[in-house]
C-alpha cells in the first residue's frame, strides 16, 4: 500500500506535467497558423493587397494542412514515427517557413507558398498532440483531448483581441509566431509518453481503409463532417457579422471595437466549452455530448440572424451560447476515433480525420459570401445548421452500433 502510493502519485504528476506543457507546445507552434489572422488588416494597410490576396494567406494554410495531414495518413507517419520528434521536426519546419516572409515581398508570389508549407507542418502537430495527449488517456480520454482544443480555440481567438486593441507591427506578430513555434520544438521534447503508448506499426497504406470499412469509425467521421461544416465557416465569418450588427445601433468606432471584443469572447469562450464537454462526456456519453452540444448550435445557426440589428448585449450573449456549444463537442469526435481505431493506428486515423474535417471547411468557408449575397444576414448563417442536423443522425447511429460499448467506458 505504501509503496502503491507514491507511484500513483508520480504517475498523477507525470500526467498533469505532460499534458501541461503538451497544451503549451500546441498553443505554441499553432501560432503560425493563427498569425494569420491578426496580420492581414496591417498588410491591407501597408501593401494594399487584393481581396484574393488577402484570402490566400488564411485559405494557403488550410489547403496546406489537408495536403500535409492526407500525406501524412497515407504513409502513416504520425504512428510509425516517434510522435515528439515528429512534432519537433515539423515545428522547426514550420517556424522557419513563417519567418522567411519577413525577408520576401508580402505581396509577392512566395507568401501563399510559405503559408501552404507552414500549413503542411501543422499536420504534424495538431494531430499528434492529440495523440500524444491520447496516451496518457485512463478513464478521460475526452477531457485529455479536450484540454488540448480548449488551447487551440483560445489561441484562435487570440487574433481578435489583438485586432481590438491594434497598434501591433505585423513584423513583431510573425516573428513573435516563429520564435514561439521555435521554443515549442524544443519544450515538446520534455512532454512525457503516456502508458498507452504503443510500439510502431509497419507500413502499411491500407490501413486508412478503416476510416470507412469499419461501420463505427465512418459514423464518428460522419458525425465529425457535420460539426465541422458549421464551425469553421462560423469562426471565420461572426466577426463580419456583428460588426455589420452593431453599425446599425452604435456609432462606427465604439460598433468595431465592440465587434472584435465580441467576436474574441464567443470563439475564446469556445475553450470553456472544450473542458466542460470532456467531463461531461467522460461521465454521462461521448454520443450524449455531441448530440446535445450540435443540437444548440444548430439551433443558434438558425436563429442568430434574426437577431440581426438588435440590441448588442442580446445578440452577443446569443453568439457566446453558439460559440461554447459548436466547439463544446470537437474534442469528442477525436476522442471517439482514438476509441475505436486500432491503437496502433490512432495516429493514422485521427489524422485522416483532421485532414476531411479541414477540407470541407474550405468549401464552407467560401459558400458564406454566396449565402449572404443571397439570403442577407438575417438568413445567412442559416445552412449551416444542416452539418449539426446530419451530425446528430451520425451519431444516434453510432449511439446504437455495437461498437459504441467502446466508446468513454461503454458510456456511449
Amino acid at each position: 500500500m505504501s509503496s502503491a502510493a507514491p507511484a500513483t502519485a508520480d504517475a498523477y504528476r507525470a500526467k498533469t506535467r505532460s499534458i501541461a506543457l503538451l497544451a503549451v507546445c500546441e498553443v505554441a507552434a499553432m501560432a503560425l497558423w493563427f498569425s494569420a489572422s491578426a496580420v492581414v488588416p496591417a498588410l491591407v494597410a501597408e501593401f494594399r493587397l487584393s481581396s484574393f490576396a488577402q484570402s490566400l494567406l488564411t485559405s494557403a494554410v488550410q489547403a496546406g494542412f489537408v495536403a500535409g495531414s492526407l500525406t501524412s495518413a497515407i504513409l502513416g507517419l504520425a504512428d510509425r514515427i516517434e510522435p515528439r520528434r515528429f512534432f519537433m521536426l515539423s515545428a522547426l519546419v514550420a517556424s522557419g517557413a513563417n519567418a522567411l516572409i519577413l525577408v520576401v515581398d508580402p505581396a509577392g508570389p512566395l507568401v501563399p507558398l510559405l503559408r501552404f508549407v507552414t500549413g503542411m507542418c501543422m499536420a504534424g502537430v495538431y494531430p499528434v498532440g492529440m495523440k500524444l495527449a491520447a496516451t496518457w488517456a485512463r478513464g478521460d480520454m475526452g477531457l485529455m483531448v479536450g484540454l488540448l482544443v480548449g488551447a487551440l480555440t483560445l489561441g484562435s481567438a487570440a487574433p481578435h483581441l489583438f485586432n481590438a486593441f491594434g497598434g501591433i507591427d505585423w513584423r513583431f506578430t510573425l516573428a513573435a509566431a516563429s520564435v514561439s513555434a521555435l521554443v515549442a520544438a524544443c519544450v515538446i521534447n520534455a512532454v512525457a509518453l503516456g502508458p498507452n503508448r504503443t510500439a510502431a506499426p509497419r507500413f502499411d497504406p491500407h490501413a486508412i481503409r478503416a476510416a470507412w470499412r469499419v461501420r463505427s469509425l465512418r459514423l464518428a467521421n460522419a458525425g465529425y463532417l457535420g460539426h465541422m461544416w458549421e464551425l469553421y465557416a462560423m469562426w471565420a465569418w461572426i466577426g463580419v457579422f456583428l460588426q455589420a450588427s452593431f453599425a446599425l445601433s452604435l456609432p462606427a468606432a465604439e460598433a468595431s471595437t465592440a465587434a472584435k471584443l465580441a467576436t474574441f469572447a464567443t470563439v475564446g469562450v469556445g475553450a470553456l466549452g472544450c473542458i466542460a464537454g470532456g467531463l461531461f462526456a467522460d461521465r454521462l456519453g461521448r454520443t450524449t455530448l455531441t448530440m446535445l452540444a450540435m443540437a444548440i448550435s444548430g439551433t443558434c445557426a438558425a436563429t442568430v440572424g434574426l437577431l440581426f440589428g438588435a440590441s448588442p448585449w442580446l445578440l452577443t450573449a446569443v453568439c457566446l451560447v453558439w460559440g461554447i456549444s459548436i466547439v463544446a463537442d470537437s474534442a469528442q469526435f477525436s476522442a471517439s476515433i482514438a476509441e475505436l481505431s486500432d491503437k496502433a493506428y490512432v495516429g493514422t486515423m485521427l489524422t485522416l480525420q483532421t485532414s476531411l474535417g479541414f477540407t470541407l471547411t474550405l468549401l464552407t468557408i467560401h459558400l458564406m459570401p454566396a449565402f449572404i449575397a443571397a439570403l442577407g444576414w438575417r438568413y445567412a448563417f442559416m445552412p449551416l445548421a444542416i452539418g449539426p442536423l446530419l451530425g446528430v443522425w451520425a451519431m444516434a447511429k453510432l449511439r446504437a452500433d455495437p461498437d459504441a460499448v467502446k466508446i468513454a467506458g461503454g458510456r456511449r
